[in-house]
């Protein structure tokens, strides 16, 4: 039996990545895993994470670099592919200029619409001005008050 309870979590352990021969080769895979990033995680780069597609698309670029294809060729490759999403740093493009604008956009309109708010905000709390309608009405429910307390 405690055998059996020693083996169990050999049923579960995955097989660690191949080293490759050629170290080189393994750092370009890492610098260009970096530049890209994971479909299915979104938040992590290829290299970190641990995703079976991240896995199958290092494996695909270790291949593509085994083929002679210069780094520039395999992003090339990837954009045509997955589309501009998958670099981590997408060109200045038309379809991605909401990328680079949008936050710089929200933080300016947030800015304004906070501005607004403030000076509606003071206008209203510093300009107590009453029309003499208002200040008669005022004295009239002062005198009232004053009256029902007594």
């Amino acid at each position: 039996m405690s055998l059996l309870a020693l083996s169990a979590p050999s049923l579960f352990a995955e097989e660690a990545p191949p080293v490759a021969e050629n170290p080189e080769l393994e750092k370009r895979v890492m610098r260009l895993s970096e530049e890209l990033r994971c479909l299915v995680c979104q938040n992590q780069s290829l290299s970190d994470s641990n995703a079976v597609l991240a896995k199958d698309l290092r494996k695909q670029v270790r291949e593509m670099i085994q083929d002679g294809k210069t780094d520039a060729q395999i992003r090339a490759y990837m954009v045509a592919s997955y589309g501009d999403f998958i670099l981590y740093d997408p060109p200045l493009q038309a379809t991605t200029v909401v990328l680079w604008v949008g936050p710089f956009a929200l933080l300016l309109i947030g800015a304004m619409l906070l501005s607004m708010y403030l000076k509606q905000r003071r206008r209203i709390v510093t300009d107590p001005t009453l029309s003499e309608d208002e200040r008669e009405r005022a004295r009239a429910l002062l005198a009232e008050a004053r009256n029902s307390d007594q």
